[in-house]
C-alpha cells in the first residue's frame, strides 16, 4: 500500500470514529481534507504534500484573511459608544427669528 493510500485509510478511520462519538464538525473537516487528498494528480510527489493546513474555502469568500474562522478584536479594544437617540441629529446653539 502506497503512502498516499496509508494516509487515507488513516483519515477515513478517524472520520468515522469521530461521527461514531458525535463530533460531526470534526468529521466533515476530514471528509473535507480526504476529498481534496482524493483530488490530487496521481504523479504529485507524496513528500511535497501536507495535508494538515488544507480546508476548502467556502463559496462567496474570496481574498486575504477569508480563510480565518473568526475575527478577534486587538487586546484592550472596547466598542464605541451608541448615540443618544433623543439628541442625535439636532443642533444646538440655534436662534430662532424675531
Amino acid at each position: 500500500m502506497e503512502r498516499g493510500e496509508a494516509q487515507l485509510e488513516e483519515l477515513l478511520r478517524a472520520m468515522h470514529a469521530a461521527a461514531a462519538q458525535g463530533e460531526f464538525e470534526k468529521a466533515a473537516q476530514l471528509r473535507d481534507r480526504i476529498s481534496i487528498l482524493r483530488g490530487l494528480p496521481g504523479d504529485a510527489p507524496e513528500s511535497d504534500i501536507d495535508p494538515s493546513g488544507l480546508v476548502r474555502q467556502k463559496p462567496g469568500a474570496m481574498g486575504l484573511g477569508t480563510s480565518r474562522q473568526q475575527v478577534t478584536p486587538p487586546p484592550g479594544w472596547k466598542p464605541p459608544k451608541k448615540p443618544d437617540l433623543m439628541t442625535t441629529g439636532r443642533k444646538r446653539g440655534r436662534k430662532e427669528p424675531n
